[in-house]
């Protein structure tokens, strides 16, 4: 009969033994184990002597209704092999969330190809998420980098330009100093500045090229923060000047925020768009994540509502002049949410009442469904950020 395991935060030996059993468990080694080491928080569960399960656990701000709100952000999780089957999973998942909660975390995102069993420990996910391709050539011809002025490099500003453009949309991280350099490195990324004729920084994209086994380039955007349309078809157009060396242009997963800048300008609307798993975001504090994000100014609202898991749970929410509050209430609510429903709704994941309605919100009336879209509605999700 196995032995109960331990939940122990890695030393460097145990991080040494997590780095093989993740290796065998994805099937290849995961750099940010190594990488990461110093930044992140990682557990393992040990059964007889030997690690057996582990994951990456960050504490950073993402944003939302322009707020930074403190996350559980967790990455490179897994169970040996010849350890799955017994719910270790589910134990782990506690065990890396609880010192992350208990400085305090009370939200939590998460990437994982395990969607449904993260749904079921509370995950879901707000917006669905895609790496799309455009030929170089159509870029070339749709887009021109008009009067912006272009430099490579990192430089004065764009760690606050990626900062305020990231308030803008809920779910991007408030990247911390660090992480701009990790990276870099970790993806051998290539960046490039825009600045309008005035000198000030207007957009910043980053990107990887590989040799092609015959001839030219690939190339693979991973960084797109443009401050508006002029400078996001610039960014565009030069992108579209890599046509000599580079046939196709990739945008990584969740790189191009959820606007239709190729929809509306392309010459020829041909764009490859493939779907991948997405980020999953869970409500561990409801409470504390009202209090926390940010609101719109110009709503003055008081909604009982029902969070219906694990254990049903009536509040009264109240928001006006740009604060939330959540307080419990014996009142019946006028919205009934899931905490999957609750994680979607507070990320802005849906954009009308019936987008609501098909996933199972239920409410008393369409006015108080309408009541509480409005609250969330103003700031689209977007994480384009990996970890």
């Amino acid at each position: 009969m196995n032995t109960e395991p331990t939940f122990v935060q890695a030393d460097d030996s145990l991080t040494e033994e997590y780095d093989e059993v993740a290796a065998r468990s994805f099937g290849h080694p995961i750099g940010d184990i190594t990488h990461l080491h110093g930044h992140a928080d990682l557990r393992v569960a040990v059964r007889s002597g030997k690690v057996v399960a582990g994951g990456l656990g960050l504490l950073i701000p993402q944003y939302f209704g322009g707020s930074p709100v403190p996350s559980a952000l967790l990455a490179a999780g897994c169970v040996a092999p010849e350890e799955r089957g017994d719910r270790l999973a589910a134990r782990m998942v506690h065990e890396r969330l609880r010192p992350l909660r208990e400085r305090g975390a009370v939200i939590s995102t998460i990437s994982t190809l395990s969607n449904g069993y993260a749904r079921h420990l509370g995950w879901q996910a707000p917006a669905p998420v895609h790496a799309h391709a455009v030929r170089a050539d159509d870029l070339k011809r749709s887009f021109t980098a008009g009067d912006f002025h272009i430099e490579h490099g990192d430089g004065p500003g764009t760690h606050a330009l990626q900062r305020d453009l990231a308030r803008r949309w809920n779910a991007p991280i408030e990247r911390p100093t660090w992480w701009q350099d990790w990276k870099i490195a970790k993806n051998n990324l290539t960046t490039y500045r825009f600045h309008r004729s005035d000198h000030t920084i207007a957009g910043w994209l980053s990107l990887t090229t590989g040799r092609r086994d015959r001839h030219g380039t690939d190339l693979t955007v991973h960084d797109f923060w443009a401050g508006d349309h002029d400078c996001a078809a610039a960014m565009l157009g030069f992108l579209g000047r890599h046509h000599s060396r580079t046939e196709t242009i990739h945008f990584r997963r969740g790189a191009l925020p959820p606007a239709p800048l190729l929809l509306h300008k392309l010459h020829r609307y041909q764009v490859t768009t493939q779907a991948w798993h997405p980020w999953m975001l869970r409500v561990l504090d409801p409470q504390g994540a009202v209090r926390l994000r940010g609101w719109p100014h110009d709503i003055d609202l008081e909604l009982p509502i029902e969070i219906a898991e694990p254990t049903p749970r009536r509040y009264l929410l109240h928001i006006f002049a740009g604060t939330g509050d959540l307080t419990p209430t014996r009142d019946e609510g006028h919205a009934t949410l899931t905490t999957g429903q609750f994680a979607v709704w507070y990320a802005g994941g849906w954009r009308s009442p019936e987008a609501a309605r098909l996933s199972g919100v239920h409410t008393r009336c369409d006015a108080a469904l309408a009541r509480l879209l409005r609250a969330t509605y103003g700031d689209a999700p977007w994480l384009p950020d990996h970890f």
